[in-house]
């Protein structure tokens, strides 16, 4: 597996100022909003889905009993809500093609 960089909220920014040709301003507000209206679908407990990338899940998990790897003790997991990402057909066809 190759070591590569991270795409950042600046990066997507300048994609869209490039493409688009908006500012980088209104680019990054742009980036920002859409960010925002995810975080907010997800806090009330939406799933997000974008067509041709993956959907965002969100799944709650129950109390169960886990274990101290280092002691073996036996220690209660609070039940939470955990999100997961399941990626589209489209994206993880593109992904094997680019290896």
């Amino acid at each position: 597996m190759r070591s590569v960089g991270t795409l950042t909220r600046a990066d997507l920014a300048e994609s869209i100022n490039r493409r688009v040709g908006l500012s980088r301003a209104d680019s990054l507000g742009m980036v920002e909003s859409i960010l925002d209206h995810m975080c907010e679908a997800l806090a009330e407990g939406e799933n997000v889905k974008i067509s041709g990338f993956g959907t965002f899940l969100l799944r709650d998990k129950a109390q169960r009993i886990g274990r101290n790897p280092k002691t073996g003790v036996e220690v209660p997991i609070t039940p939470r809500r955990v999100m997961t990402f399941r990626a589209s057909q489209m994206l993880k066809d593109r992904i094997a093609a680019s290896s």
